[in-house]
């Protein structure tokens, strides 16, 4: 809930949400997010399949489909 619509819309037609995109501004900023990540050691990650697992097993929770009413076997 916004407490203070006034400051809102004030911000919403000033704000950045009125600049049109800067394509190379968002590649540049791109380009600078990748390169700290490389220097935090964080990308690329030392093992690319780390977690796969618990991704693969979070996937098919979620992408189960059942007829409603029908009972399914638990894996």
């Amino acid at each position: 809930m916004i407490k203070n619509p006034d400051l809102w819309e004030s911000w919403e037609a000033r704000g950045p949400l009125r600049e049109p995109a800067d394509f190379q501004r968002n590649l540049s900023l791109l380009d600078a997010m990748y390169e700290y990540a490389r220097l935090l050691g964080r990308f690329p990650p030392a093992d690319p399949l780390e977690g796969l697992c618990a991704k693969v097993k979070m996937a098919r929770v979620v992408n189960v489909c059942i007829a409603a009413g029908t009972d399914r076997a638990r894996t």
